[in-house]
């Protein structure tokens, strides 16, 4: 019977990838963004996954939730017009070397993960006789009176909550405020300036039509 866990996995990576190729390969942006945000989600499944708790919901509120938003707004903001569609010059230069640097990152990428030492049998030889040592400690230690000891070591040292905690001190919230600020504020600039930019673009498409 096939692992559940793997599945689980499997079920997520190719649900991510499926995502990210239908980005790329969308020819309306809108569509790609969103896409784009399903990718980002897929990751945090995978952070999850693997019980990557604080970085999986860290994927969350800032890429999924904040860096989305930009993305789309910039999306907006900067949309083509009906007569903007030819592909400017030197576009597929660029895209094939977008491809060749994605492929050798792809690359490096998979020979990290082959040449990575886990899964050795040497390791799994370890194991037993690692888990057989432990197994005698934690029996010495139950004998000798001291069963709140192992409890404590065997939990983890820092949990989420105490993450959570130690960022939203008075200093770490502050500075949240002053990035939440300083991001509308751009947001807020940026909506006025290609406001501007069109009506100056509208007033001259006009006069050009008269």
């Amino acid at each position: 019977m096939p692992d559940l866990s793997l599945l689980t996995f499997l079920a997520i990576a190719l649900a991510t990838l499926g995502a990210c190729a239908a980005a790329v390969t969308r020819r309306n942006i809108i569509h790609s963004a969103l896409l784009l945000v399903a990718g980002w989600a897929g990751i945090a499944a995978c952070y999850l996954w693997a019980g990557a708790e604080f970085v999986a919901f860290a994927q969350i509120l800032v890429y999924v939730g904040a860096v989305s938003m930009v993305v789309l707004f910039a999306v907006l903001l900067t949309r083509l017009g009906p007569g903007d569609t030819a592909p400017a010059p030197g576009a597929f230069r660029r895209a094939a070397a977008a491809l060749l640097a994605g492929g050798a990152c792809l690359g490096a990428l998979a020979g990290a993960i082959l040449t990575s030492p886990l899964g050795l049998p040497a390791a799994a030889a370890r194991a037993p006789a690692a888990t057989g040592a432990a197994a005698a400690a934690d029996a010495a230690a139950a004998a000798a009176g001291a069963p709140a000891a192992v409890a404590a070591a065997a939990e983890p040292a820092i949990r989420v909550r105490e993450i959570g905690l130690a960022l939203m001190e008075p200093a770490g919230a502050a500075a949240l405020l002053v990035t939440g600020v300083l991001l509308t504020v751009a947001l807020i600039g940026a909506i006025v300036i290609a406001s501007n930019d069109r009506r100056g673009a509208d007033n001259s498409g006009e006069e050009a039509a008269s």
